[in-house]
C-alpha cells in the first residue's frame, strides 16, 4: 500500500468534487439518489457507453418503474427491452437481486457492503456504487476507468488486467474518499475517466487534479496504467437457417437457460458444414429436416469479448413432422415480440428487406 500523502489528498478531494459539480453530464439516472434507479444504471453502463445506455435505461423505468414491477416481470419482457444491449446475464442477474431486496429486505436496498455483496450480481463495483451514490457511505467503486484514473494520480504500476490490482486500487480509495461527500467524489472519479482522463490521449491540461497526477509530472500518463493483453478471441463459424413452413411462417429457437446469450432467440443454427452433403445430412439428424436449403449472400461477423462468430445464411421451405420442444413457428409480425441478440437481429433484417419473410 503506497503512503499518500495527506495535503495532496485534500486537494486531489477538493478540486475533483469541485470539477465534477461544475461539469457533470445531465444523465437520467443523476436526477435523484433512488438505489434501484441507480442499480439498474449501474448495471447497464457495465461493458457499455453511456450515450447508448440512456434510451434503453429511460425506456427500461418506464416499463418496471419499482423494484416490485422488475422482481416479477417474465424473463421474455426483460429480455425484450435490453435487447440489443449484450451482455443478457446481467439483466437475469438484476433482476434476481432485486427479487432477493423485495423478499427478505422489504424493498430496502441493504446499507452494508456485505449485504449489497451477497445479492445476485453486484459484485463489489456495484456494491459501492450503490453505497456511495445513494447512500453518501465512503465506499469505493472501483471499475476499469477508476483504475486507470488512481494508476496515473497515485503512479500505481500493477497490471490492472489482474484481480489482485482492485484491492490496491480498492485500499488508496479508502483513504483518499471523500467522506464529506463520497457521492461526488465517486462519481467525479467515473467522470473524470470518461471525459478527461481517457485510455489514450488524455486531456492532461483541462484535468482538475493534474497539479496532483503523479504520472503527468513524470510524463508517463501515455504509458499507464499497465494492462496485460487479452488472449486473441476464437472465431466460431456457424450456419443460421431461415426455415419457412406450409403457413409462410418462420421457426425460430430458444437458446439455452444458461450460458451465451441464455433465453434469447434465433434463427436455428448449426456449426458450418464443409459442404452441401454435410449441411443437409447435419440438419437431418439434428431436427429431421430432408428438404434443400440453398446459401443466400449474406454474411454477418459479431465479436464478444471472447469469441466471433462467423455466420452464413440458408433459406428452405420445410414440412416438419415433428417440430422441436425450443422452436416456435412466426409471421413476420410476431416477430417483432421476440427479444433476438444483435448478430441476429442483423439477419432478421437482412431476410426482411430482401422479402425472404
Amino acid at each position: 500500500m503506497k503512503n499518500l500523502n495527506q495535503h495532496k489528498i485534500e486537494s486531489f478531494q477538493t478540486n475533483l468534487v469541485h470539477w465534477y459539480e461544475q461539469h457533470k453530464r445531465d444523465l437520467p439516472w443523476r436526477k435523484n439518489q433512488d438505489p434501484y434507479q441507480i442499480w439498474v444504471s449501474e448495471v447497464m453502463l457495465q461493458q457499455t457507453r453511456v450515450d447508448t445506455v440512456i434510451p434503453y435505461y429511460e425506456r427500461f423505468m418506464r416499463l418496471f418503474p419499482e423494484m416490485d414491477d422488475l422482481a416479477y416481470a417474465e424473463e421474455d419482457a426483460i429480455l425484450k427491452v435490453w435487447e440489443g444491449l449484450g451482455y443478457y446475464s446481467r439483466v437475469r442477474n438484476l433482476q434476481k437481486g432485486v427479487r432477493e431486496v423485495v423478499e427478505h429486505y422489504g424493498g430496502q436496498v441493504p446499507k452494508s457492503r456485505k449485504e449489497m455483496e451477497s445479492l445476485k450480481g453486484v459484485g463489489p463495483y456495484t456494491a459501492g456504487a450503490i453505497l456511495s451514490i445513494a447512500y453518501d457511505l465512503p465506499e469505493p467503486a472501483v471499475d476499469g476507468n477508476v483504475m486507470r484514473v488512481l494508476s496515473r494520480v497515485f503512479h500505481v504500476t500493477d497490471d490492472i488486467a489482474k484481480p489482485s490490482t482492485r484491492k490496491i486500487h480498492e485500499a488508496i480509495l479508502y483513504e483518499a474518499i471523500d467522506k464529506n461527500n463520497p457521492s461526488s467524489f465517486n462519481q467525479g472519479l467515473m467522470e473524470l475517466g470518461a471525459l478527461v482522463c481517457t485510455p489514450t490521449s488524455p486531456g492532461c491540461l483541462l484535468c482538475p487534479v493534474r497539479e496532483q497526477c503523479e504520472a503527468f509530472s513524470l510524463g508517463l500518463q501515455e504509458a499507464l496504467p499497465i494492462k496485460s493483453k487479452k488472449k486473441k478471441a476464437k472465431t466460431i463459424h456457424l450456419d443460421a437457417f431461415l426455415l419457412i413452413d406450409q403457413d409462410k411462417k418462420v421457426y425460430i429457437e430458444k437458446r439455452p437457460s444458461e450460458g451465451l446469450l441464455a433465453g434469447l432467440w434465433q434463427l436455428p443454427m448449426l456449426p458450418q458444414a464443409s459442404s452441401d452433403d454435410e449441411r443437409q445430412e447435419s440438419l437431418q439428424q439434428a431436427y429431421e429436416i430432408t428438404e434443400k436449403v440453398h446459401k443466400q449472400p449474406f454474411h454477418v461477423k459479431h465479436v464478444f469479448s471472447h469469441i466471433i462468430w462467423e455466420i452464413d445464411l440458408y433459406i428452405g421451405d420445410v414440412s416438419l413432422l415433428t417440430v422441436p420442444e425450443q422452436w416456435k413457428a412466426v409471421s413476420k409480425e410476431e416477430i417483432e415480440g421476440y427479444a433476438f441478440p444483435v448478430s441476429q437481429q442483423k439477419v432478421l433484417s437482412y431476410c426482411l428487406e430482401e422479402g425472404l419473410i
